[in-house]
């Protein structure tokens, strides 16, 4: 019995990738397919860093494919290429950064600025290049949590080269101020400080950017969804009444200016007793898992509230890099891979693809 290419390609629509909810299939992630004399040969791309799931996705396939009536030999290739996505109808891409992702959150101590950190260092984890950007300007705290200090370098004394920690870039107004001079400053010379740190860094071929915003709706949101290019938000929050309030507010800003939404993510969930091991949930069960099916957007994840994640945070060595092979860490790389997979599945951008007419006097 002969094996088509139809036989193969149902086959492939039966596997839903984790991270996405999709088939590999409708997700466009079989690049070619190759029958020969019944030896079977697949291409699997993947749109977003998943280095930690490809081989068990090759497997799987590999598996499924030697169940098919006949086949001789089985061949999978597998791998990931990020590309860039739509941004806001009248923005185009920063240039030499794919992807701007902006983590927000409605309220203050929802621990949105660990996450960024954490999900930043995943996403390089698992093969992407990855930029930080600290946009809170009144309170950073990305160059602590990364042990960085002191101005960023120049060479012209206008553009800024990012500071590197743990392979991944950064900025921060950090950088620039004494760490104890309070930021007393209005709406405009916080959403100018904004620009520069972003347009006048030197990023450098970024497959993701993250924005790690200030808490609440205002200046610096409002800037940052009418003048940077963003492809994505996630909001995080905590199970707590009051927090939640303040995320879908968040929430509900980003979808007035035509940000998609990548997904929800829990934070301090439950907490674990370092002595007994009783779980308790402290802030409330189940307000981000209801927060998502009322918004039809992703739960990404629910993270523990976990003294370790704090104490690495403070000590300048986050979760991911702190401690690779624990059960947080792999709660992050888990979250950062739905985020990046959810914007795979979303509009690519063809902005670059397009040459400029320019019309003259002849």
């Amino acid at each position: 019995m002969s094996i088509e290419k139809t036989d193969v390609q149902n086959l492939l629509k039966t596997v839903i990738d984790p991270n996405n909810g999709v088939d590999l299939v409708t997700a466009k992630a079989v690049k070619a397919i190759t029958v020969e004399n019944n030896d079977v040969s697949v291409a699997l791309e993947l749109g977003y860093p998943a280095k930690s799931y490809l081989p068990e996705l090759k497997k799987v396939v590999e598996q499924l494919l030697q169940t098919l009536d006949g086949v001789s030999s089985v061949s999978v290739s597998v791998n990931a290429k990020v590309i860039a996505h739509a941004v806001q109808q009248s923005l185009k891409p920063l240039p030499n950064v794919k992807n701007i992702i902006a983590v927000a959150s409605g309220k203050g101590g929802v621990g949105k600025s660990t996450t960024a950190v954490n999900l930043a260092l995943a996403l390089a984890v698992e093969g992407a290049s990855v930029g930080i950007l600290d946009a809170d300007i009144y309170g950073p705290s990305i160059p602590t949590m990364l042990g960085l200090s002191g101005f960023p370098e120049s060479q012209d004394n206008k553009i800024m080269l990012p500071k590197v920690s743990f392979g991944i870039q950064t900025n921060s107004i950090g950088y620039l101020v004494d760490p104890d001079q309070a930021m007393i400053w209005r709406g405009p010379m916080v959403t100018g400080a904004l620009q520069q740190l972003l347009k006048d860094t030197r990023w450098t071929d970024l497959d993701y950017l993250i924005i790690d915003l200030p808490p609440g709706t205002g200046d610096i949101q409002l800037t940052l969804a009418q003048q940077i290019p963003v492809s994505g938000a996630v909001i995080v929050t905590t199970p707590q009444d009051i927090a939640l309030i303040d995320a879908q507010r968040g929430l509900s800003m980003f979808e007035k200016v035509n940000i998609p939404v990548l997904g929800i993510i829990e934070n301090m969930s439950v907490h674990i007793c370092t002595n007994c091991g009783h779980a308790e949930a402290i802030f409330g069960a189940g307000g981000g898992e209801a927060m998502a099916e009322k918004n039809n957007v992703e739960l990404l994840g629910a993270l523990p509230l976990d003294i370790n994640i704090r104490q690495f945070a403070d000590a300048g060595r986050p979760t991911v890099v702190a401690d690779p092979d624990g059960q947080a860490a792999g709660m992050y790389r888990a979250i950062a891979r739905k985020m990046s997979a959810k914007l795979a599945l979303r509009a690519k951008d063809f902005t670059g693809k397009f040459p400029n007419i320019v019309i003259q006097n002849t």
